[in-house]
């Protein structure tokens, strides 16, 4: 069946495709008129930590060109426009971008590559966007009341956990590094966005100034794990004015799981929603089987809050401003928060971004006091987390006490 569906294909692209693509500038670069073709190899050549590809490498050279062979001749054979490559030995392929011409369909395209002999799967670029919501109050930057502050107990939390010796990825757009709360917290800064330049932009700068900004320093804000560090990956940016216009394509945010998996990551925050998406699923659930945490957003204009929050062993969490329609969604301070802004300025925020950074700190927190064993988020009995019961399951010989809560229930998240 796989070959006569590789001849019709054959057959469909000489009849209807058969002009080769033209340098159409728009669907080089604009990833809606992109789609990834993955094109196995066998597994065996990946070497972990390796530099090729930022995070995986190849004892093979003469096997990657034979691949890339491919990807140029199922290009021609379809007419498309290769763009870019990266490679994924973790899950078994090379990812290939091509670009496919105006008046055609990605989807199409997509379906026709997927059923020919030499490819893996074929899917278009998928979009997503970061899940922040206009503020509702004046935009101070002066504003010191952080709702972890009284919700959480964050005082009584820092003297458990302050996520020392956590690796927290944070696959966003990009974070201001030289931020005063911020400077010292990053590990590593990278850029996943192509054909874009780098930059710092506020909704990685929001996401990471509430996961680790830096404690007890007479500026701004705390974050909830500040003796966390962070990989900072810009796999989003930011399209228009202010922090709602953020947005990523699916090959820019593969190339940026692949590299935090690849750098055992404790937790992944995916402050983002979006479509379905095969190829991040694979890369996730590599990353959920290696016992890293994944954070992600709820989107409730999405069906069950969008992608990845459906991803079975993810932590999706609500900012509460609309009830979660989900039953194992997690509900955080996401409303008027407080966080650092680039230019080494604080303003508010709003959205399930900023609740699920929370939740991202919290699990550093919990990883610092317990590096294995099953995570256990503690819900209050009126629905959200309650923080200090959750880190206080792990803080064995631990002579301390956190705020007060009332009776909780506790949920496992993995």
């Amino acid at each position: 069946m796989k070959i006569l569906w590789a001849m019709l294909a054959a057959l469909f692209a000489a009849l209807l495709w058969a002009t080769p693509v033209a340098a159409d500038s728009r669907a080089l670069s604009h990833p809606d008129r992109q789609i990834l073709v993955m094109v196995r190899h066998p597994p065996d050549h990946f070497r972990p930590n390796a530099s090729y590809g930022g995070g995986g490498g190849y004892g093979d050279l003469q096997a990657r060109s034979a691949r890339e062979r491919i990807a140029r001749r199922l290009a021609n054979r379809y007419g498309l426009a290769l763009v870019d490559a990266w490679p994924m030995p973790m899950i078994g392929v090379d990812c290939f971008v091509m670009a496919v011409p105006d008046g055609r369909s990605t989807t199409q395209a997509a379906d026709i590559l997927s059923h020919d002999r030499e490819v893996a799967w074929s899917q278009p670029v998928g979009l997503y966007s970061g899940q922040a919501s206009p503020s509702g109050s004046p935009n101070d930057p002066l504003f010191a009341a952080e709702p972890a502050a009284s919700q959480w107990h964050l005082a009584d939390l820092h003297r458990i956990a302050t996520g020392r010796g956590v690796k927290v990825a944070i696959v966003d757009s990009g974070i201001d590094s030289r931020h005063p709360d911020l400077a010292g917290q990053l590990l590593v800064r990278k850029n996943f966005v192509a054909d874009r330049p780098d930059a710092a932009e506020q909704h990685g700068t929001s996401v990471a100034g509430i996961i680790a900004a830096r404690a007890n320093n007479g500026l701004g804000i705390a974050g909830v794990a500040p003796g966390a560090r962070l990989l900072g990956l810009r796999a989003c940016w930011q399209d228009g004015p202010g922090i709602t216009s953020t947005v990523c394509d699916s090959f820019s945010l593969a190339k940026a799981l692949y590299f935090a998996v690849s750098q055992n990551a404790d937790v992944i925050n995916l402050s983002l929603s979006g479509p379905d998406d095969r190829l991040l699923a694979e890369i996730l659930k590599v990353a959920l089987s290696h016992g890293t945490a994944v954070v992600t957003a709820f989107d409730p204009k999405r069906p069950s809050g969008g992608f990845p929050a459906t991803l079975r062993g993810s932590i999706a969490v609500s900012d509460a401003t609309v009830a979660p329609q989900a039953e194992r969604v997690y509900i955080a301070p996401g409303r008027d928060v407080p966080t650092t802004e680039p230019g080494g300025r604080w303003f508010l925020v709003n959205g399930s971004s900023f609740a699920a950074a929370h939740v991202s700190g919290l699990i550093a927190l919990v990883e610092q006091r317990q590096r294995s064993g099953g995570l256990t988020i503690v819900t209050s009995r009126a629905g959200p987390i309650d923080a200090c019961a959750t880190l206080l399951r792990v803080a064995s010989q631990c002579d301390c006490a956190c705020g007060p809560f009332q009776r909780p229930g506790a949920r496992a998240a993995r």
